[in-house]
């Protein structure tokens, strides 16, 4: 595999040695890292990249799940270089923000004011302070293989062994006020929650980097009601889900309402984008004219609501408002799930297929996944030699993690991947 990935990338190759001498690690991002080395990509349309040595792969990354109608839809890209000729960055209030926060309010339950950020991670960041100067609590309660970003509060328990810390420089300080619970499990929530004052629980309705597990709805029911009883707040993470599941996303999907959700990825078009939303009773918190320092949450940044990213995200949201197209791609998320599973199992390899909707990923193990220890507790090193073979093949996963499936996607390209998995297979078995 290793050899014939090399043969065909030598200029990313060339590249990578390059990078190395600007570049931690070469790459400007860790997780975009993956041995020998990274390709380079010089264009994206449709469901496919194409690297700097010309060759072709089908994406099942999509810009870690943010491009739901593929690669440069074209919608957008005219949206986009209408909004380039008047303006890409203002710094000031326009009637873009306001029309996509319109949209947000029409299509998600909750989300009836919203602010906009300039990432999921700065979206869960001021949710969670929001949470804290609505309650008056600093605790937060988030679930072991959660990820929220990279802010340091919520930087905790996110891969296996869970005591580990997550980065160097994190301090006591920082990390004192949130603990973890077991994805799926009310009954250690309740326990949890029994002697604390908490702010907030934060959950994914999928647990996405956890190994994309959904939450089972009872779960989600019972975090609301245990919320409810203690007066703290529930915010989903929606960063991977909203727009996905349903155009309401997750919390239309499972019919469980937050207090707070935030988004990501979707909501941008293609553009760096984040936001968090909620009751007004809530969200008025942010509101300095109302509230004066130190009763109010602040909220900021110098590209907030870039009228680019709000162009696209809007025009992205119109397109899926109606649902058929996130209709179609749950269909073809559960078809993948499913032949996938049955191409393993058909050759008695022991696997678990995850995922909702359009979200789909893989696990080397007999056991059911419903947690994140469950998911870490699979033949990881198997699920990355699966995924080192197929970006060989052309096929792109980021290496063990989730896939996602967009508009994009034709029936020959979900072909590929079922094709390039029974190479695998066949080259898995003959090397046991």
């Amino acid at each position: 595999m290793s050899e014939k990935y090399e043969a065909k990338t030598q200029k990313s190759k060339a590249l990578y040695k390059w990078a190395r001498n600007f570049l931690p690690a070469g790459v400007s991002y860790g997780i975009r890292y993956f041995e020998p080395y990274p390709f380079y990509t010089v264009k994206a349309e449709g469901s496919k990249l194409y690297d700097v040595d010309g060759n072709e792969y089908v994406d099942y990354w999509m810009g870690h799940g943010a491009h739901i109608l593929g690669h440069t839809s074209p919608e957008v890209v005219k949206t986009v270089k209408r909004q380039i000729e008047n303006g890409t960055h203002f710094g000031t209030a326009h009637e873009l923000e306001v029309r996509l926060a319109e949209q947000v309010a029409k299509m998600v339950p909750t989300a009836e004011m919203t602010r906009f950020t300039n990432s999921g991670t700065e979206a869960n960041m001021y949710a969670v302070r929001l949470a804290r100067a609505y309650t008056g609590r600093s605790k937060i309660l988030k679930f072991e293989g959660g990820w929220h970003g990279g802010y340091d509060a919520l930087h905790k328990g996110v891969k296996y062994p869970f005591e580990i810390p997550e980065s160097a420089g994190l301090t006591e300080g920082a990390l004192q006020d949130t603990f973890l619970a077991s994805f799926n499990d009310l009954e250690e929530v309740r326990e949890k929650l029994r002697d604390k004052s908490v702010a907030a629980v934060i959950v994914e309705p999928v647990l996405c980097s956890g190994g994309c597990i959904p939450a089972e709805k009872e779960f989600l029911k019972g975090l609301r009601e245990i919320c409810d009883e203690k007066g703290t707040l529930l915010i989903f993470d929606e960063v991977i889900t909203g727009f996905r599941l349903a155009p309401g996303g997750g919390q239309q999907y499972y019919s469980v309402m937050p207090d707070i959700t935030t988004f990501g990825k979707i909501l941008g078009g293609g553009f760096p984008v984040g936001a968090f939303s909620g009751h007004p009773e809530i969200m008025e918190r942010l509101d300095t004219i109302a509230y004066q320092r130190p009763n109010y949450s602040f909220h900021g940044g110098t590209f907030c609501a870039n009228p680019i990213t709000m162009a696209a995200g809007l025009t992205t949201l119109k397109i899926l408002e109606d649902g058929k197209i996130i209709a179609k791609l749950n269909r073809t998320g559960e078809k993948v799930r499913e032949e996938i599973r049955e191409i393993f199992e058909s050759r008695g390899i022991d696997v678990q297929v995850t995922g909702l909707g359009s979200l789909f990923s893989l696990h080397f193990t007999k056991k059911s996944v419903r947690n994140a220890r469950d998911a870490f507790e699979a033949d990881r090193e198997k699920l990355l030699e699966y995924h080192l073979n197929l970006i060989a093949d052309g096929v792109f996963f980021l290496p063990t993690h989730f896939g996602a499936i967009s508009n994009a996607h034709n029936d020959d390209d979900i072909e590929k991947l079922l094709s390039k998995t029974e190479e695998y297979i066949k080259s898995y078995k003959n090397s046991c």
